[in-house]
């Protein structure tokens, strides 16, 4: 009997093959997709995707045509394109297969020193290349060293760059991105070709917005969308991590020009950046019809000086008192 009740629980019990396969099967339908930043989401995947930046887009073709780039230095506001245009002209160029064997993207605002491009660039550069695309499509013989926040590097680590740059050109090309090309040092600037990427229009943001929220089955007014542009100030990015915060803010109701004051915030009290009230203040005094032209001056080169100094690192509380203190003296002139 025993034998017999054996028998019939190892012909019942399905292989291990068979209980492998139906365990991955039903892993791989409750496996949800990982939430992804819309930024990250709708990154443009080819340089046509890039926004605004016709110029860049235009020379980046040719070269991608010849399968050959120079070393090139990307500057301008953040939010315009810069990153972006630099790795999707890298996928193009060598597929997603080799994209990241042939591709080192650094960020130099946390690894800028020396010792970052004595070891980890000058190793990387030194590497041999090899491998072709399985597309049969041609593929260049070098690779891409990408140094984002350029402008953050040291002097003596953007130094010490220069003579790698110089070695290393047969099998390596770089990319510095900065958003202040005046902080990158003459022999580095002169080594690269230079594309300055222009703040985003209102329209080609607006575009942008208005096909990330219908993917993304968003609800927002005209309101909600022109104060979005407006308080973004170019920044793609900025616009889209805001209209990602308002959709989860809102629970999927309208968002409007409320909803995004809300989140992006107008007053210092409420703890937010100085750097925006004097952003804001700058178009508050240029706007205003019953200043003079004098007064105007005098308060704008006041604004200018106050976001150096922030950008510098000073405190927020005395520069902003510093520049109260200007644009209350301009304004007693009037009474």
């Amino acid at each position: 009997m025993q034998a017999f009740l054996k028998g019939t629980s190892v012909s019942t019990k399905p292989p291990l093959k068979d209980r492998v396969a139906a365990t991955a099967g039903s892993s791989g339908e409750n496996k949800k997709a990982k939430p992804v930043p819309w930024v990250e989401k709708y990154r443009p995947k080819c340089v046509d995707e890039v926004a605004f930046q016709e110029e860049v887009v235009a020379v980046l073709k040719k070269s991608l045509e010849g399968a050959d780039l120079p070393n090139l230095l990307f500057y301008g506001p953040p939010g315009t394109g810069k990153t972006s245009t630099i790795l999707a002209a890298a996928r193009e160029l060598f597929g997603p297969e080799l994209f990241r064997l042939r591709v080192l993207e650094l960020n130099a605002s946390d690894e800028r020193g020396i010792q970052v491009v004595r070891e980890k660039v000058k190793n990387f550069a030194q590497l041999t290349v090899s491998g072709s695309r399985s597309d049969g499509k041609p593929c260049p013989p070098f690779k891409i060293v990408i140094l984002d926040e350029a402008d953050s590097m040291t002097s003596a680590a953007q130094a010490a760059l220069r003579r790698t740059m110089e070695k290393e050109s047969k099998t390596t090309r770089f990319c510095l991105i900065c958003n202040y090309v005046s902080r990158i040092i003459e022999p580095l600037t002169s080594r690269c070709s230079k594309f300055r990427f222009k703040p985003l229009s209102d329209k080609i943001q607006q575009q942008r917005l208005l096909d990330i929220a219908d993917k993304e089955h968003v609800k927002i007014s005209n309101e909600g969308i022109a104060y979005l542009v407006k308080v973004s100030e170019g920044d793609l990015r900025k616009a889209i991590t805001f209209l990602q915060s308002a959709t989860r803010l809102t629970g999927g109701k309208e968002i409007t020009e409320k909803v995004i004051t809300d989140i992006a915030g107008n007053l210092i009290d409420e703890g937010h950046a100085a750097t925006q009230l004097v952003n804001q203040l700058h178009d508050v005094v240029v706007e205003n019809e019953n200043l003079s032209d004098k007064q105007k001056s005098i308060m704008t080169e006041k604004l200018a000086e106050v976001d150096k100094c922030l950008a510098d690192g000073a405190d927020e509380h005395l520069q902003l008192i510093s520049l109260c203190a200007t644009v209350m003296q301009q304004l007693t002139q009037n009474c």
